[in-house]
C-alpha cells in the first residue's frame, strides 16, 4: 500500500511540476531581458499583496509583458491564477484513480474537484470582465466590469477555502490531505494576490 501511494504521488507531482503555467514561467525566466524598471514595478506592487513572495515568484517571469502597467499586472496575475487552478484540478482529479482510497477520501476528492471547477469558472469570468474593463468607454462602464471582476475573484477564493476545509478531518490519509491542501493553499494565495492587484488597478483608473 505504501509503495502504491509513493508511486501515485511521484507521478502526480511530476505532472504538476510540468504543468503549462510552470513550464511557461520557467521558459520566460530563462529568456528574460526585462528592464530594471519593470522588475522594480512588480516587486513594489507585490509588496502590497497578502503573499508578496508568492506574487513575485509567479509574476516576475512576465516582467517583459507587464512592464509598468497596473492593468497588465492584474490581468497577468489573474491568468496565472487561472492556469494554477486548472493544474490543481488535474492533480486532484487524478487521485480518484487510486483504488486504495477510503470512501470518505473519495467523496472529499470529488467535492473538491467540484469546488475547483467553480473556481475555474469564476476566474474565467473574471478574466473576461477584466478584458471588458480595457474596452470601457467611460468610468461607469469600467466600474461595472471591474466590480464584476472583483466579485468573481473573491467568490473563487471562497471555493478554494471550501475545498481545503474538506480535507481537514483527522480520518483523512495524511499524505493525501497534505498533498491536496498544499496545492489548494498555493492556488488560494495566488487568487488572493490577484484580487489585491485587481483592487490596486481599480484605484488607479
Amino acid at each position: 500500500m505504501a509503495k502504491q501511494y509513493q508511486a501515485l504521488f511521484l507521478v502526480l507531482s511530476i505532472c504538476y511540476l510540468f504543468s503549462p503555467d510552470l513550464t511557461a514561467a520557467t521558459a520566460a525566466t530563462a529568456g528574460s531581458g526585462a528592464s530594471k524598471e519593470a522588475v522594480n514595478f512588480i516587486q513594489s506592487s507585490c509588496k502590497t499583496t497578502t503573499y508578496p513572495a508568492v506574487c513575485l515568484h509567479s509574476l516576475s517571469a512576465y516582467a517583459n509583458a507587464i512592464q509598468t502597467s497596473p492593468k497588465r499586472l492584474a490581468e497577468t496575475a489573474l491568468n496565472v491564477t487561472l492556469s494554477r487552478a486548472q493544474s490543481t484540478k488535474l492533480f486532484v482529479s487524478r487521485l480518484t484513480r487510486f483504488k486504495g482510497l477510503k470512501k470518505r477520501e473519495v467523496e472529499a476528492i470529488k467535492d473538491c474537484v467540484e469546488e475547483i471547477n467553480d473556481t475555474i469558472d469564476r476566474l474565467t469570468k473574471s478574466v473576461q470582465e477584466m478584458k471588458l474593463c480595457g474596452n470601457a468607454k467611460n468610468q461607469d462602464q469600467f466600474s461595472f466590469h471591474m466590480s464584476n471582476a472583483q466579485t468573481w475573484t473573491s467568490a473563487a477564493l471562497t471555493d478554494e477555502n471550501t475545498c481545503s476545509d474538506g480535507f481537514s478531518g483527522r480520518y483523512m490519509d495524511g499524505r493525501i490531505k497534505n498533498s491536496v491542501r498544499a496545492r489548494i493553499v498555493n492556488t488560494g494565495q495566488e487568487t488572493s494576490n490577484a484580487l489585491s492587484l485587481i483592487n490596486a488597478y481599480a484605484k488607479k483608473y
